[in-house]
């Protein structure tokens, strides 16, 4: 049986907590996968996506987080807004404006920060020399979502060139390579 959005929100920011809780000391200057990234720019682009979106919401002001900022309390204030969001049923299918494609916040947490956080979560991972292993139901919605929108995607500052997946790939390394990761 498929997760609700709640449920698979929630296993994905339980896990990217971990990551953030459990990086190295060092680690966050280490370069991570996205080009021009840090682990620590990664950890603060999830954050800020997630501040936007509940902003967009609330009809409120956003920033991203300062270099200064604690980024394992920054990700838990922002996760935690989020899934009280998608508790409320007036907020969980409040249609977001335009920025976000006018569509309802429980959609835009499943199509966005689903894929985005389970994205970098694993780029976070693979920077800090942490468990790379994704959420098998997480990398099946995300492949959902993202496949079809394969020509949107490819621009800069997004997803780089598809990079070919051995034959016997599975279904994380298929779609890590499709957003132009190297396994």
């Amino acid at each position: 049986m498929a997760s609700s959005v709640p449920e698979l929100y929630g296993r994905i920011a339980e896990r990217f907590g971990e990551l953030i809780r459990d990086c190295p000391r060092d680690g966050w200057e280490a370069a991570s996968p996205c080009p021009g990234w840090t682990a620590w720019d990664v950890v603060a682009h999830v954050v800020t996506n997630h501040r936007r979106a509940v902003a967009g919401l609330e009809g409120s002001d956003y920033s991203g987080p300062g270099r200064g900022e604690d980024l394992s309390r920054a990700w838990e204030a922002a996760s935690v807004e989020v899934k009280a969001a998608l508790r409320d049923p007036a907020k969980a299918h409040a249609r977001l404006g335009e920025e976000f494609g006018s569509i309802p916040f429980e959609e835009f947490v499943r199509r966005m920060a689903c894929a985005d956080t389970l994205i970098h979560g694993w780029d976070l991972a693979r920077a800090t020399g942490q468990d790379e292993v994704l959420d098998a139901e997480a990398v099946a919605v995300a492949t959902e979502i993202l496949l079809p929108e394969d020509g949107d995607i490819r621009m800069p500052r997004a997803f780089g060139a598809k990079v070919p997946s051995a034959v016997d790939a599975d279904a994380q390394t298929r779609l890590l390579n499709f957003l132009g990761r190297r396994v």
